[in-house]
């Protein structure tokens, strides 16, 4: 099958690529590089364009006529980088899905799987959520992914675009074939913010104590990056039964993709020092702008509907993320 992704020069994007690959899928990357890297793409067919650049989308189509769907993972992410830049993050990630989709549309490629967050839920006592829970993002990365989710279903209820949107929780880890990981050298998440601190032997900052959770430190449900791949593989192959596109409501679903487990700040710290052998010295430090206590998936629609569940464990991820700044050196400098 011809899978186009969006994006796929990234971290997520080109993962999940490898992984439709060694199924015998045809991958073809569209991607800016703006965050992207080229070697992880070196063995696919790839594209320089921005989504929204309709010239560039449809020279795709024309050379790949066959493309069956195409999955969207080219966005701008970094909270705190949108809260100080709501312009430039409304118009990547809205504006441009928009003239994505048009552009999709009109070359006839009927099938979008979204790559949206867990992060537009409403913060919820328990922090467990499932697919039905209310959404009330907090900053403008979280608000973008959920007016985009909005206008798709719109968009899917108004035409013969079916729409399967996938809403990540905390990716760690790396392809364990060590072909593709994270790939900016001061990753602003959790993770990237250990091993930094961790190789320049300074303390890790825990940012927000005070949230209602067991321990003051914000909770998340930390997901493999491999297991988020697989599950897009199952998402490709299993999309028309999960998103029949028979009526309206059939032709937008959206699923949860996370472990079920959550896993607070503290305790990724805990087992990040218990992983890597080396106690990691923690302070703690005031949110920052955009941080919400945060949530885990409490649901089964996944398991259900894709026949998949998370495999790998958080020292798993945790492991696979030193092994990849091990092999790959300081990443923007050691390819």
């Amino acid at each position: 099958m011809d899978i186009l992704i969006t994006g796929g020069a990234g971290f997520i994007g080109s993962t999940v690529g490898s992984a439709l690959m060694e199924l015998g899928h045809n991958v073809i990357v569209l991607d800016n590089f703006s965050t992207g890297r080229r070697e992880f793409v070196t063995d696919r067919t790839v594209y320089e364009g921005d989504i929204a650049d309709r010239s560039v989308v449809d020279r795709i189509f024309a050379e790949h006529p066959d493309i069956a769907v195409t999955i969207h993972c080219a966005a701008s992410i970094v909270v705190p980088e949108s809260v100080a830049e709501p312009i430039r993050y409304y118009r990547n990630n809205v504006g441009g899905t928009l003239e994505l989709v048009d552009a999709l549309l009109a070359n006839g490629c009927r099938r979008i799987i979204f790559s949206s967050s867990a992060s537009i839920y409403a913060v919820r006592e328990d922090f467990a959520v499932d697919e039905d829970c209310d959404i009330s993002p907090t900053s403008p990365y979280a608000r973008t992914k959920a007016h985009v989710e909005g206008m798709l279903r719109d968009i899917a209820h108004g035409t013969d675009l079916k729409v399967l949107s996938l809403r990540y929780f905390n990716p760690i880890g790396s392809d364990p074939k060590m072909r593709t990981g994270l790939q900016l050298e001061f990753p602003s998440h959790a993770m990237g913010k250990m091993i930094e601190a961790r190789n320049a032997g300074r303390p890790f900052t825990v940012t927000g104590v005070e949230w209602p959770t067991r321990d003051g430190s914000g909770i998340r449900d930390y997901i493999h990056v491999w297991d988020l791949a697989q599950a897009h593989c199952r998402a490709v192959e299993r999309f028309d039964d999960v998103v029949p596109g028979t009526d309206a409501e059939s032709s937008y679903r959206v699923i949860n993709l996370g472990t079920g487990d959550g896993t607070t700040v503290f305790e990724l710290a805990d087992a990040f020092s218990r992983v890597s052998g080396e106690k990691l010295e923690v302070v703690t430090g005031p949110p920052r702008p955009g941080d919400v206590a945060g949530a885990f998936t409490r649901s089964r629609r996944a398991k259900d509907e894709l026949g998949w569940v998370a495999e790998h464990s958080i020292d798993e991820g945790i492991a696979d993320t030193l092994r990849w700044f091990e092999v790959r050196g300081g990443i923007l400098e050691g390819f």
